[in-house]
């Protein structure tokens, strides 16, 4: 016993060292590949870049898109100070708690998560031009609305409009602006919309209150609701003639020096774009920091007025000016904030999201000053500097999203952010600013959300420095990969392959398991992805099925890029995946299978009935064992079954994953010919192996990975001789 305990010890030592091993050669990999990624500073868009001035970027964009754009966004400030300054006046109308009040407020936030993701989704798809003038024709009509509300109830869905109507604004109108007018002015065109804008904000608090107190009455706010909603009619059929801009062009102008003019025509499903986002450092750090800064800041005003109210006895009029001088200070200083941003990004693009966090960190120390303050006059002007502070960091949110957002996904981009910030951040804090209002008080609750959201906020904007030049390359390699693949288009259309994946990376949760992979199909030809376990073979084939998404570089078919379309949409395209182990229903005959299979076609009963005949061609064995269930057939047997119904298709592109694991000889023998025969008829396949001898005898080329990279590519012949590649793999218990 002392002799074998000593041996298994040293055994399991030298396992648990392998691995280990093995695992920090994994680490290595994913390090270095993450490095291959990050490029000089002068290589990235906006980097480096000569200075543009604000005048001569607006001039370069065209001034009526500016314009129309920033009356509507001035008019969205007047409705939102409606419900702030007569917040008040309309609680007293409907005889409501506070807490109803502050709730019915900041819950817009939740409406304008529903409009964003189709906003979001027609944005990165159509012209944005009618989508900004129909949202602008709703908002009229729900601001309408919602002066006519009969109680708190008619009220709160009248704002439902309103937010629906309002979605459109980061999603539609921020993707516009991001390829209407230069890098390099971003953060100084954000700054000058919501400048203008907040001209509006500045003044709307006395505006709204001047209406309210020359209406007279408890029902004045109504008056402020249907003035309001009056001149943004002409202004939404001005927005229909907005001009649309290439998508893109900007990006590809800095990175490239032309715009590829027929980029971007591709389908994005929704499910495929949030997880291409999520995987994007810095914009996932942002939205999550002002997710947070959301439970604040939504909630803040509201609060301020009910506190203003209550504790000082203001009245409309009285809380429209201290409203309005929050306003003014905003104005001083960020037009200054905007153009240091912009000089910082130029420079170091991280530098510039510090900048961000640093405004916001400040505003959790000087909010219980602020309501500290014996008098309103101090209130007012010690409450100047947290509004300044934050909503000159929210105005950056956007030209941040813009720059390491892919331009085709700028609208779902911005429609993920208003999810975070507004539905995390608005409702949630509506929800907890209305339990606190109404047990603690308007300060209480000011302090309790406002403070811990703001610390919390800055230092994540803070850590999204450390990513943003990362993901800056990632933009410029996809931005390289889609020039390259339009100039081999224009020189030779018929080269151009059915399947195409360039650099890429792909990862299960923190686990890296692709690095940098990339190939080729040739249109009719059979393509073996050879290599070890655990190497990514079935990974890359479910990437290029849409069952997963790539955190970097691009697939394509037939040269359009499908790197975000969503799975069924890649099979009416005519991919086709035939993964290993269970296809079929057990317990249903093989006939039934294969009518489950072809369901979609059941409206041509003659055309359902040819396809099951041709498989059945392809298979005779299933054809005399009709009606049969599946579950008594062999597991070579149930393979076919499952070729069958993946055949009943007919795909473009066939995808097939493990096709001889575990099967007998003869079975194994059977399904190479039905490949063959496809082969012969000009189908292209993808087929995953671990036979060499396999993948000699039906691949045309072959691909050997190994740790999630490209070793070989080539004839599959030549692998054969590549012993060191061949050998401990493939040649069985001889090799190892």
């Amino acid at each position: 016993m002392s002799t074998v305990e000593p041996t298994n010890a040293g055994a399991t030592a030298g396992l648990v060292q392998a691995l280990l091993d093995v695992e920090a050669e994994r680490q290595a990999d994913q390090a270095e590949a993450t490095r291959e990624v990050l490029l000089a500073d002068e290589l990235l868009p906006g980097v480096g870049a000569r200075e543009v001035t604000l005048g001569a970027g607006l001039r370069a964009g065209g001034m009526y898109t500016f314009v129309v754009l920033v009356l509507l966004q001035s008019f969205d400030e007047l409705e939102v100070a409606i419900l702030q300054v007569l917040a008040p006046d309309i609680r007293d109308t409907f005889g409501v708690s506070n807490g109803v009040i502050v709730f019915i407020s900041a819950a817009s936030g939740a409406f304008l998560v529903l409009g964003s993701l189709p906003m979001g989704w027609l944005a990165d798809r159509f012209r944005r031009a009618p989508i900004i003038g129909w949202a602008g024709l709703l908002f009229s009509a729900m601001v309408f609305t919602c002066g006519l509300a009969v109680n708190a109830f008619t009220l709160f869905w009248a704002r439902f409009g309103v937010g629906v109507a309002k979605s459109s604004n980061l999603p539609v109108q921020g993707s516009l602006i991001a390829d209407t007018y230069p890098i390099g002015i971003r953060a100084r065109m954000a700054a000058t919309i919501m400048g203008s804008a907040r001209v509006a904000a500045a003044l709307s608090p006395l505006i709204v209150g001047g209406i309210a107190a020359a209406a007279g009455g408890t029902e004045g706010w109504r008056w402020a609701y249907a003035l309001l909603a009056i001149p943004v009619v002409p202004l939404a059929f001005l927005a229909f003639r907005l001009p649309e801009p290439p998508r893109g062009q900007h990006e590809m102008l800095d990175v490239l020096g032309e715009v590829v003019s027929d980029a971007g025509k591709t389908s994005i499903s929704v499910e495929a774009a949030f997880e291409r986002l999520n995987r994007i450092r810095t914009f996932k750090t942002m939205v999550t920091a002002f997710a947070a800064l959301g439970f604040g800041l939504f909630t803040g005003p509201v609060l301020q007025n009910l506190y203003l109210e209550d504790h000082f006895g203001l009245d409309s009029f009285d809380r429209g000016l201290v409203g309005t001088a929050n306003g003014l200070g905003v104005l001083l200083v960020l037009p200054f904030v905007a153009k240091r941003y912009d000089a910082l990004f130029r420079r170091d693009p991280a530098r510039a999201l510090r900048l961000i966090g640093v405004l916001i960190a400040p505003v959790g120390l000087v909010l219980p000053i602020q309501y500290a303050m014996p008098n309103a006059v101090a209130f007012a002007v010690v409450g100047v500097v947290p509004s300044m502070l934050l909503v000159t960091a929210f105005t950056m949110v956007n030209p941040v999203i813009q720059s390491v957002v892919p331009y085709r996904l700028r609208g779902m981009g911005s429609a993920l952010a208003g999810i975070y910030v507004f539905f995390v951040g608005a409702t949630g804090g509506a929800l907890l600013a209305a339990f606190f209002t109404e047990a603690l008080g308007p300060r209480a609750a000011v302090l309790l959300l406002g403070i811990p959201s703001a610390i919390i906020g800055g230092l994540l904007v803070v850590r999204s420095a450390t990513s943003i030049k990362r993901d800056l390359s990632l933009v410029v390699t996809e931005l390289r990969s889609e020039l390259d693949e339009h100039r081999r288009q224009q020189i030779d259309p018929a080269l151009v392959p059915a399947i195409q994946v360039s650099d890429i990376d792909f990862a299960y949760g923190p686990v890296q398991v692709l690095f940098g992979v990339g190939f080729e199909v040739a249109r009719g030809e059979v393509l073996a992805l050879l290599g070890t376990n655990g190497a990514g073979k079935s990974t890359i084939l479910r990437v290029i099925a849409g069952l997963g998404t790539a955190s970097r570089g691009v697939v394509r078919l037939h040269g359009t890029p499908i790197t975000y379309v969503a799975p069924e949409k890649r099979v009416e395209h005519g991919i086709r995946l035939l993964q290993g182990g269970k296809g079929v229903f057990p317990h249903m005959t093989i006939r039934e299978n294969l009518e489950m299979g072809s369901y979609v076609y059941r409206a041509d009963a003659v055309d359902r009935e040819r396809r099951i005949s041709r498989v059945l061609e392809l298979f005779p064995i299933l054809g005399d064992r009709m009606r049969q269930p599946a579950a008594s057939l062999s597991g070579g047997q149930q393979q076919m079954l499952a070729f069958a119904i993946t055949l009943l298709h007919d795909p473009d592109v066939l995808l097939v994953d493990e096709l001889s694991l575990g099967l007998s000889p003869i079975v194994v023998q059977e399904l190479l010919s039905v490949v063959e025969r496809l082969k012969g008829e000009g189908m292209t396949i993808v087929l995953v192996e671990q036979s060499l001898n396999v993948a000699l005898s039906i691949a045309d080329r072959a691909v050997f990975l190994e740790k999630g990279q490209v070793r070989f590519a080539g004839p599959a012949a030549e692998l054969a001789q590549r012993d060191d590649l061949a050998r401990a793999v493939f040649l069985g218990r001889e090799g190892g």
